[in-house]
């Protein structure tokens, strides 16, 4: 093959003589020139369209490579998946503890209201960037961390506050008649029958026949019998060695072995044993020790339910009555 190139400035020419080889060589070279322009102005007219917005461009780039849009397109619909899926599991975490903080409040006497009013937010608007995704996942991370630890803080808040509420429905400090008009009180005082000095071991509530008394907290009926000083009578251990007794009963309405309820209906108001006329003889017993009931139940109304707990149950203040007012010492059955 014979090439000619003039040059038209120094009225020559030239000829040149190309082989087989030689051509093919050539041709390699000229399409390899060709396939590098090429791209080149493809990468040139992509980064143009898609910088500068060109209608016409884009579109045409978009027919051209349309694996790239939707690689995109499925790498936004698996992260939206991911965080509705997130958002999922945070709306039940909420939900679990929007329910302990109600019955947390129930426990701590608070209003459910309190915890479910919206809180009030405000202040100056300053302009931030948009979140990214992975913005948004560290934030969703940061909340359902700060989520698991609050639900198990309620968690245990409610565990304690319901054990200190069991252990004030086991101290006795409701009053055991609810009509019933305060007599004689607890301490020493002159026997009515024998005109004596005598040690009362218990508060006297005057009422009518027939009026209902009341268990003063929750336990089991440890005695019901008829007793020559107490008539008919029913003790109820509360647990942590605390006993209760109420005596004089017209009616009862538990046996041994019962368990009741903190208010719940015992017996009726009577004057059987020894007594005067219809009232409640009422008594508190810490480990075979007489105390004064009406601390407990001033305290029932007085202070918070852990205090009452913890502060009347070790009471060691009074001794133990003499032997003429109850009989077998006075000590609760259970005790003897």
């Amino acid at each position: 093959m014979h090439l000619i190139i003039t040059d038209a400035w120094l009225a020559k020419s030239r000829a040149i003589h190309l082989s087989g080889t030689r051509l093919i060589v050539a041709g390699l070279l000229a399409s390899l020139v060709l396939m590098l322009v090429a791209a080149g102005v493809y990468h040139w007219v992509i980064l143009k369209s898609v910088r500068e917005g060109w209608p016409i461009l884009g579109s045409m780039v978009k027919l051209v490579s349309p694996d790239e849009g939707e690689q995109r397109d499925r790498f936004l619909r698996e992260n939206l998946d991911l965080m509705a899926k997130r958002l999922g599991e945070m709306q039940a975490k909420v939900t679990q503890l929007e329910s302990l903080g109600e019955r947390v409040s129930g426990l701590a006497g608070i209003s459910a209201m309190e915890i479910k009013a919206k809180p009030g937010q405000g202040g100056a608007t300053i302009a931030g960037h948009s979140l990214s995704i992975d913005e948004l996942s560290a934030t969703l991370s940061d909340l359902e961390k700060l989520t698991a630890q609050r639900t198990d803080l309620m968690t245990v808040l409610e565990s304690r506050l319901f054990d200190q509420k069991i252990k004030y429905t086991m101290v006795p400090t409701r009053k055991p008649v609810a009509e019933g008009v305060l007599g004689s009180k607890f301490g020493w005082r002159i026997d009515p029958f024998t005109g004596h000095s005598a040690l009362h071991t218990g508060l006297d509530f005057q009422a009518e026949t027939g009026k209902s008394i009341l268990a003063a907290a929750g336990g089991v009926v440890v005695t019901q019998e008829y007793n020559s000083g107490y008539g008919n009578m029913i003790e109820i251990d509360h647990g942590n060695e605390i006993i209760t007794r109420y005596a004089h009963a017209s009616k009862v309405f538990v046996k041994k072995g019962d368990l009741v309820r903190r208010g719940e209906k015992i017996a009726e108001v009577g004057t059987t044993g020894r007594s005067t006329g219809p009232h409640l003889h009422f008594e508190v017993w810490v480990d075979g020790v007489p105390q004064d009931p009406e601390k407990f139940l001033t305290a029932g109304s007085a202070l918070p339910q852990g205090q009452v707990a913890k502060g009347l149950v070790r009471s060691r203040s009074i001794p133990a009555p003499p032997d003429d007012l109850a009989g077998e010492s006075g000590k609760p059955a259970a005790q003897r």
